[in-house]
Protein backbone atom coordinates (compact mmCIF):
# COMPACT_ATOMS: atom_id res chain seq x y z
CA UNK A 1 0.00 0.00 0.00
CA UNK A 2 1.71 3.36 -1.36
CA UNK A 3 0.99 6.36 1.25
CA UNK A 4 0.22 9.44 -0.70
CA UNK A 5 -0.62 12.63 0.61
CA UNK A 6 -2.16 15.90 -0.72
CA UNK A 7 -1.02 19.76 -0.38
CA UNK A 8 -3.49 22.15 -0.86
CA UNK A 9 -6.76 19.47 -0.34
CA UNK A 10 -9.34 21.99 0.08
CA UNK A 11 -9.86 23.57 -3.18
CA UNK A 12 -11.87 22.06 -5.34
CA UNK A 13 -9.31 19.86 -7.31
CA UNK A 14 -7.63 18.97 -3.90
CA UNK A 15 -11.10 17.89 -2.60
CA UNK A 16 -11.86 15.66 -5.41
CA UNK A 17 -8.35 14.11 -4.90
CA UNK A 18 -9.53 13.34 -1.58
CA UNK A 19 -12.36 11.74 -2.62
CA UNK A 20 -11.03 9.64 -4.96
CA UNK A 21 -7.95 8.56 -3.35
CA UNK A 22 -9.66 7.63 -0.27
CA UNK A 23 -11.28 5.24 -2.35
CA UNK A 24 -8.50 4.09 -4.24
CA UNK A 25 -7.42 0.00 -3.48
CA UNK A 26 -3.95 0.52 -3.63
CA UNK A 27 -3.26 3.65 -1.88
CA UNK A 28 -3.50 5.26 1.71
CA UNK A 29 -4.36 8.94 1.94
CA UNK A 30 -1.89 9.99 5.21
CA UNK A 31 -1.86 13.70 5.09
CA UNK A 32 -3.43 16.82 3.64
CA UNK A 33 -2.84 20.07 3.88
CA UNK A 34 -4.44 23.33 3.52
CA UNK A 35 -2.69 27.01 4.19
CA UNK A 36 -6.00 28.61 5.19
CA UNK A 37 -7.72 25.31 7.13
CA UNK A 38 -4.91 23.74 9.40
CA UNK A 39 -6.24 22.27 11.98
CA UNK A 40 -9.87 21.93 10.42
CA UNK A 41 -11.18 18.43 10.04
CA UNK A 42 -12.23 18.12 6.29
CA UNK A 43 -15.68 17.02 6.75
CA UNK A 44 -16.10 20.58 8.76
CA UNK A 45 -14.93 21.73 5.24
CA UNK A 46 -17.31 19.07 3.15
CA UNK A 47 -19.92 18.15 5.19
CA UNK A 48 -20.62 15.53 2.56
CA UNK A 49 -17.51 13.55 3.42
CA UNK A 50 -18.66 13.19 7.16
CA UNK A 51 -18.21 9.88 8.40
CA UNK A 52 -16.23 8.92 5.54
CA UNK A 53 -13.00 10.51 5.78
CA UNK A 54 -11.90 11.61 9.14
CA UNK A 55 -8.61 13.85 8.38
CA UNK A 56 -7.45 16.72 9.28
CA UNK A 57 -5.98 19.52 7.74
CA UNK A 58 -2.16 20.39 8.75
CA UNK A 59 -0.33 23.15 7.91
CA UNK A 60 2.73 22.10 5.26
CA UNK A 61 5.69 20.64 6.92
CA UNK A 62 7.72 19.33 4.50
CA UNK A 63 9.40 16.85 7.18
CA UNK A 64 6.07 15.66 7.81
CA UNK A 65 5.44 15.45 4.11
CA UNK A 66 8.37 13.36 3.15
CA UNK A 67 7.68 10.94 6.47
CA UNK A 68 4.09 10.53 5.64
CA UNK A 69 3.99 9.66 1.60
CA UNK A 70 5.76 8.63 -0.96
CA UNK A 71 3.87 9.94 -3.47
CA UNK A 72 2.74 14.03 -2.94
CA UNK A 73 0.03 15.72 -5.26
CA UNK A 74 0.46 19.34 -5.47
CA UNK A 75 -3.18 20.89 -6.11
CA UNK A 76 -1.86 24.83 -5.83
CA UNK A 77 -2.24 27.56 -7.18
CA UNK A 78 0.27 28.85 -9.49
CA UNK A 79 3.87 29.84 -9.05
CA UNK A 80 3.20 28.07 -5.33
CA UNK A 81 4.75 24.05 -6.28
CA UNK A 82 7.67 25.14 -8.18
CA UNK A 83 8.96 26.01 -4.56
CA UNK A 84 7.67 23.45 -3.17
CA UNK A 85 8.50 20.31 -5.51
CA UNK A 86 12.17 20.56 -5.73
CA UNK A 87 12.95 19.67 -2.14
CA UNK A 88 9.89 16.79 -2.43
CA UNK A 89 12.17 15.41 -5.30
CA UNK A 90 15.25 15.85 -4.04
CA UNK A 91 14.16 13.56 -1.04
CA UNK A 92 12.84 10.78 -3.25
CA UNK A 93 9.08 11.30 -3.85
CA UNK A 94 7.13 11.09 -6.78
CA UNK A 95 5.02 14.33 -7.40
CA UNK A 96 1.71 15.32 -9.53
CA UNK A 97 1.36 18.69 -9.90
CA UNK A 98 -1.89 19.94 -10.69
CA UNK A 99 -0.46 23.96 -11.33
CA UNK A 100 0.87 24.65 -14.61
CA UNK A 101 4.50 24.89 -13.09
CA UNK A 102 5.77 21.61 -14.57
CA UNK A 103 3.59 21.74 -17.63
CA UNK A 104 6.18 23.35 -20.23
CA UNK A 105 9.09 22.48 -21.87
CA UNK A 106 10.05 25.47 -23.26
CA UNK A 107 10.95 27.89 -20.55
CA UNK A 108 10.00 30.83 -22.42
CA UNK A 109 6.85 29.66 -23.14
CA UNK A 110 5.94 29.20 -19.59
CA UNK A 111 7.11 32.56 -18.17
CA UNK A 112 5.39 34.29 -21.19
CA UNK A 113 2.24 32.97 -19.82
CA UNK A 114 2.55 33.14 -16.17
CA UNK A 115 6.12 34.39 -14.22
CA UNK A 116 9.59 33.85 -13.76
CA UNK A 117 10.14 30.05 -13.04
CA UNK A 118 12.48 29.44 -9.37
CA UNK A 119 13.00 25.88 -10.62
CA UNK A 120 13.81 25.38 -14.74
CA UNK A 121 16.36 22.84 -14.18
CA UNK A 122 13.44 20.85 -13.24
CA UNK A 123 11.59 21.13 -16.26
CA UNK A 124 13.39 18.91 -18.13
CA UNK A 125 12.44 15.79 -15.88
CA UNK A 126 9.38 16.75 -15.63
CA UNK A 127 6.53 14.68 -18.38
CA UNK A 128 3.43 16.02 -19.44
CA UNK A 129 0.58 14.04 -17.91
CA UNK A 130 -2.25 13.83 -20.78
CA UNK A 131 -2.34 10.04 -19.73
CA UNK A 132 -3.24 8.30 -23.27
CA UNK A 133 -0.58 10.61 -25.41
CA UNK A 134 2.38 10.03 -22.94
CA UNK A 135 2.04 6.81 -20.98
CA UNK A 136 5.59 5.38 -21.45
CA UNK A 137 7.03 8.45 -20.42
CA UNK A 138 4.77 9.32 -17.18
CA UNK A 139 5.45 5.64 -15.83
CA UNK A 140 9.55 6.36 -15.62
CA UNK A 141 8.73 10.03 -14.74
CA UNK A 142 9.52 11.63 -10.96
CA UNK A 143 7.33 14.46 -11.33
CA UNK A 144 4.14 14.90 -14.05
CA UNK A 145 2.85 18.42 -14.89
CA UNK A 146 -1.33 17.36 -14.59
CA UNK A 147 -2.71 19.42 -17.81
CA UNK A 148 -5.07 21.92 -17.50
CA UNK A 149 -9.23 21.03 -18.10
CA UNK A 150 -9.43 22.89 -21.82
CA UNK A 151 -6.19 21.85 -23.03
CA UNK A 152 -7.05 17.67 -21.86
CA UNK A 153 -10.85 18.24 -23.41
CA UNK A 154 -9.68 19.71 -26.87
CA UNK A 155 -5.81 17.57 -26.88
CA UNK A 156 -7.22 14.00 -26.72
CA UNK A 157 -9.37 14.69 -29.96
CA UNK A 158 -7.11 16.40 -31.80
CA UNK A 159 -3.29 14.80 -31.03
CA UNK A 160 -4.14 11.66 -33.11
CA UNK A 161 -5.61 13.46 -36.46
CA UNK A 162 -2.75 16.13 -36.25
CA UNK A 163 0.05 13.35 -35.34
CA UNK A 164 -1.56 11.11 -38.04
CA UNK A 165 -1.29 14.13 -40.74
CA UNK A 166 -4.84 13.93 -41.45
CA UNK A 167 -5.84 17.78 -40.98
CA UNK A 168 -4.72 21.22 -41.55
CA UNK A 169 -2.58 22.43 -38.65
CA UNK A 170 -3.10 25.98 -39.30
CA UNK A 171 -6.85 25.80 -39.64
CA UNK A 172 -7.32 24.77 -35.95
CA UNK A 173 -10.32 26.67 -33.91
CA UNK A 174 -11.27 25.10 -30.25
CA UNK A 175 -15.16 26.77 -28.82
CA UNK A 176 -15.27 25.90 -25.07
CA UNK A 177 -17.70 26.06 -22.84
CA UNK A 178 -16.68 25.42 -18.69
CA UNK A 179 -18.71 25.24 -15.57
CA UNK A 180 -17.85 27.73 -12.79
CA UNK A 181 -15.72 24.88 -11.08
CA UNK A 182 -13.04 25.83 -13.36
CA UNK A 183 -12.10 29.28 -11.83
CA UNK A 184 -11.83 27.53 -8.64
CA UNK A 185 -12.75 27.56 -4.95
CA UNK A 186 -12.00 31.35 -3.90
CA UNK A 187 -13.81 34.11 -4.03
CA UNK A 188 -14.19 36.28 -7.82
CA UNK A 189 -16.87 38.31 -9.08
CA UNK A 190 -16.91 36.65 -11.94
CA UNK A 191 -18.12 33.53 -10.42
CA UNK A 192 -20.83 34.89 -7.85
CA UNK A 193 -24.27 33.30 -8.91
CA UNK A 194 -25.75 36.38 -9.85
CA UNK A 195 -22.77 36.81 -12.70
CA UNK A 196 -23.31 33.64 -13.82
CA UNK A 197 -27.10 32.33 -13.69
CA UNK A 198 -29.02 33.09 -17.07
CA UNK A 199 -25.75 33.87 -18.81
CA UNK A 200 -23.62 32.71 -21.50
CA UNK A 201 -20.40 34.86 -22.03
CA UNK A 202 -16.77 34.18 -23.84
CA UNK A 203 -13.82 35.11 -21.51
CA UNK A 204 -10.19 35.80 -22.14
CA UNK A 205 -10.32 35.18 -25.74
CA UNK A 206 -7.26 34.57 -27.54
CA UNK A 207 -5.38 35.42 -24.63
CA UNK A 208 -6.47 32.48 -22.11
CA UNK A 209 -3.14 31.12 -20.16
CA UNK A 210 -3.79 27.45 -21.89
CA UNK A 211 -3.31 28.26 -25.33
CA UNK A 212 0.55 28.37 -25.15
CA UNK A 213 -0.03 24.96 -23.22
CA UNK A 214 -1.93 23.67 -26.29
CA UNK A 215 0.12 25.18 -28.28
CA UNK A 216 2.86 23.60 -27.40
CA UNK A 217 1.59 20.07 -27.46
CA UNK A 218 -0.08 20.48 -30.80
CA UNK A 219 2.88 21.70 -32.11
CA UNK A 220 4.83 18.67 -31.04
CA UNK A 221 2.19 16.53 -32.44
CA UNK A 222 2.12 17.97 -36.35
CA UNK A 223 5.84 18.27 -35.98
CA UNK A 224 5.54 22.27 -37.22
CA UNK A 225 4.64 25.43 -35.52
CA UNK A 226 1.15 25.56 -34.72
CA UNK A 227 -1.29 27.97 -33.00
CA UNK A 228 -4.88 27.31 -32.41
CA UNK A 229 -7.41 29.68 -32.03
CA UNK A 230 -8.80 28.90 -28.70
CA UNK A 231 -12.33 30.71 -27.33
CA UNK A 232 -13.32 29.83 -23.95
CA UNK A 233 -16.78 30.29 -22.34
CA UNK A 234 -18.24 30.39 -18.66
CA UNK A 235 -21.65 28.35 -18.52
CA UNK A 236 -24.21 28.10 -15.79
CA UNK A 237 -23.10 25.08 -14.00
CA UNK A 238 -20.89 23.82 -11.36
CA UNK A 239 -18.75 21.26 -13.87
CA UNK A 240 -18.55 19.75 -16.64
CA UNK A 241 -16.66 20.51 -20.11
CA UNK A 242 -17.49 20.51 -23.43
CA UNK A 243 -14.76 21.58 -26.63
CA UNK A 244 -16.19 22.02 -30.68
CA UNK A 245 -13.06 22.14 -32.21
CA UNK A 246 -12.81 23.03 -36.42
CA UNK A 247 -10.42 22.50 -38.65
CA UNK A 248 -9.65 21.69 -42.48
CA UNK A 249 -9.12 17.83 -43.03
CA UNK A 250 -6.19 16.97 -46.17
CA UNK A 251 -7.16 16.86 -49.49
CA UNK A 252 -9.08 13.79 -49.50
CA UNK A 253 -9.85 12.29 -46.60
CA UNK A 254 -12.34 10.67 -45.49
CA UNK A 255 -15.05 10.31 -42.16
CA UNK A 256 -13.68 6.69 -41.85
CA UNK A 257 -10.28 7.66 -42.04
CA UNK A 258 -10.54 9.67 -39.07
CA UNK A 259 -12.85 6.92 -36.95
CA UNK A 260 -10.08 4.95 -38.02
CA UNK A 261 -7.22 7.10 -37.09
CA UNK A 262 -8.82 7.59 -33.48
CA UNK A 263 -9.80 4.35 -32.53
CA UNK A 264 -6.39 3.01 -33.32
CA UNK A 265 -4.76 5.35 -31.36
CA UNK A 266 -6.88 5.08 -28.38
CA UNK A 267 -7.27 1.06 -28.90
CA UNK A 268 -6.77 -0.47 -25.14
CA UNK A 269 -7.37 3.08 -23.62
CA UNK A 270 -10.06 2.83 -21.35
CA UNK A 271 -10.90 7.00 -20.48
CA UNK A 272 -11.47 7.63 -23.94
CA UNK A 273 -14.72 6.68 -25.57
CA UNK A 274 -15.22 7.06 -28.91
CA UNK A 275 -18.59 7.44 -29.96
CA UNK A 276 -20.55 6.04 -32.57
CA UNK A 277 -22.54 8.72 -35.47
CA UNK A 278 -25.75 8.10 -33.41
CA UNK A 279 -25.19 10.51 -30.68
CA UNK A 280 -22.89 13.24 -29.86
CA UNK A 281 -21.10 13.73 -26.75
CA UNK A 282 -22.58 15.47 -23.62
CA UNK A 283 -21.21 16.68 -20.16
CA UNK A 284 -24.12 15.13 -18.27
CA UNK A 285 -22.80 11.64 -19.29
CA UNK A 286 -19.31 12.04 -18.22
CA UNK A 287 -19.98 13.89 -15.10
CA UNK A 288 -18.25 12.56 -12.00
CA UNK A 289 -15.91 10.37 -14.44
CA UNK A 290 -12.79 10.15 -15.70
CA UNK A 291 -14.26 9.51 -18.97
CA UNK A 292 -13.20 11.34 -22.11
CA UNK A 293 -16.25 11.36 -24.77
CA UNK A 294 -15.00 12.34 -28.23
CA UNK A 295 -17.62 12.19 -31.15
CA UNK A 296 -17.46 14.49 -34.45
CA UNK A 297 -18.47 14.88 -37.79
CA UNK A 298 -17.36 15.28 -41.15
CA UNK A 299 -19.45 19.03 -42.63
CA UNK A 300 -20.14 17.68 -46.51
CA UNK A 301 -20.53 21.05 -47.33
CA UNK A 302 -17.59 22.98 -46.62
CA UNK A 303 -15.53 19.95 -46.00
CA UNK A 304 -14.77 20.82 -42.45
CA UNK A 305 -14.41 18.86 -39.42
CA UNK A 306 -16.19 18.81 -36.08
CA UNK A 307 -14.84 17.45 -33.28
CA UNK A 308 -16.37 17.22 -29.66
CA UNK A 309 -14.83 16.71 -26.43
CA UNK A 310 -16.24 16.44 -23.63
CA UNK A 311 -15.17 15.73 -19.86
CA UNK A 312 -15.66 16.46 -16.17
CA UNK A 313 -13.44 19.81 -15.45
CA UNK A 314 -12.81 18.42 -12.09
CA UNK A 315 -11.81 14.61 -12.56
CA UNK A 316 -10.32 13.62 -16.23
CA UNK A 317 -9.92 17.68 -16.05
CA UNK A 318 -7.71 17.98 -13.31
CA UNK A 319 -8.13 15.11 -10.24
CA UNK A 320 -9.15 11.94 -11.74
CA UNK A 321 -6.35 12.46 -14.53
CA UNK A 322 -3.81 13.13 -11.87
CA UNK A 323 -4.59 10.06 -10.04
CA UNK A 324 -4.54 8.37 -13.40
CA UNK A 325 -0.61 10.16 -13.91
CA UNK A 326 -0.35 8.43 -10.01
CA UNK A 327 -1.12 4.93 -11.72
CA UNK A 328 1.34 5.37 -14.35
CA UNK A 329 4.14 6.34 -12.41
CA UNK A 330 3.49 3.36 -9.67
CA UNK A 331 2.82 0.42 -12.51
CA UNK A 332 -0.83 -0.13 -11.11
CA UNK A 333 -3.63 -0.79 -13.12
CA UNK A 334 -4.66 2.57 -14.99
CA UNK A 335 -8.36 2.23 -14.02
CA UNK A 336 -7.46 1.56 -9.89
CA UNK A 337 -9.78 3.95 -8.00
CA UNK A 338 -10.86 5.60 -11.10
CA UNK A 339 -14.28 3.49 -12.09
CA UNK A 340 -16.89 4.26 -10.03
CA UNK A 341 -20.44 3.78 -11.76
CA UNK A 342 -21.11 6.95 -13.43
CA UNK A 343 -24.26 9.40 -12.23
CA UNK A 344 -26.65 8.03 -14.72
CA UNK A 345 -28.15 11.98 -14.44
Amino acid sequence: MTRVGVIGATGYAGAELVRILWGHPDVELTVITSRQYAGVCFDALYPAMAGVVPLTCEAYDPERICAQAEVVFTALPHKLPMGIVPELVARGKKVIDLSADFRFRELARYEAAYQPHSAPELLAAAVYGLCEVNAEQIAAARIVGNPGCYPTSILLPLVPLLAGGLLDPQTLVADAKSGVSGAGRGLSLTAHFCEVAESFKAYKVAVHRHNPEMDEVLSRAAAQPVHLTFVPHLLPMSRGMLSTIYALPREGVQAGEIRACLEDFYAGRPFVRLLDDSRLPDTRNVRGTNFCDIGFRLDPHNRRLILMGAIDNLVKGAAGQAVQNMNLMLGLAETAGLMAAPYPL
